[in-house]
């Protein structure tokens, strides 16, 4: 059975989950499962609390590729993975785990899935979504906000202090790699219809 990875990366709220989830609705979706790189940041919970907050978690040495490569490897050689679960308000590594049986696609989105050469050599096809800045900080201050517990005042300075430099640094540049460039995230259907159309080819090549 052919089983192929899609990276999905961009800047933080530029839409790469729009992306994939737009993909997926045109696919087969017991075939398809997204994997987020946010899942695989190192467990830091050997570090005191206010040791955790001092890291920067926009660079690339925040995550745990090694595990995400050795999980991608096993679901490509058609075995089940334990994807582990990340709490963003303690910063820490959760017990539980996430089961994910192997599929035919995996859509691995994270905004440094194209910086590590390691990761991809493993993907089919790699995608950059790229969305304006002024529109991706709107995005990320309202989901800090709501969903990671975070205030208004600190999303600001970790944006201004952290977020843009690594964006600049690691993942603008990271858009050379990708084999399409998505302008206007999951609303630009005509690029959701060329990347599905080339995902199924890629599928009914012989393994």
């Amino acid at each position: 059975m052919k089983r192929m990875i899609i990276g999905i990366a961009g800047g933080t709220g530029s839409g790469k989950t729009t992306v994939g989830n737009a993909i997926i609705d045109q696919l087969n979706q017991k075939e398809v499962v997204i994997i987020s790189q946010d899942c695989y940041y190192l467990d830091r919970s050997d570090l005191p609390p206010a040791e955790r907050e001092k890291i920067n978690y926009d660079h690339p040495d925040a995550f745990d590729n090694c595990l995400l490569i050795s999980h991608l490897k096993q679901l490509m050689a058609g075995k089940p993975i334990e994807r582990p679960v990340y709490s963003y308000v303690t910063h820490s590594r959760l017990k539980e785990t996430v089961p994910i049986q192997p599929v035919r696609v995996v859509i691995l989105e994270g905004i440094m899935v194209l910086v590590d050469s390691n990761l991809r050599e493993l993907m089919d096809i790699k995608i950059y979504v790229d969305t304006d800045a002024d529109v991706r900080f709107i995005r990320r201050l309202t989901r800090d906000i709501e969903e990671r517990g975070r205030s208004v005042n600190s999303v600001i300075q970790q944006y201004v202090n952290v977020v843009r430099l690594m964006h600049m640094e690691f993942v603008e540049p990271s858009k050379r790699s990708a084999n399409i460039i998505v302008p206007e995230g999951g609303y630009n259907e005509v690029a959701v219809d060329i990347i599905v159309t080339k995902i199924k080819s890629i599928l009914k090549e012989e393994t």
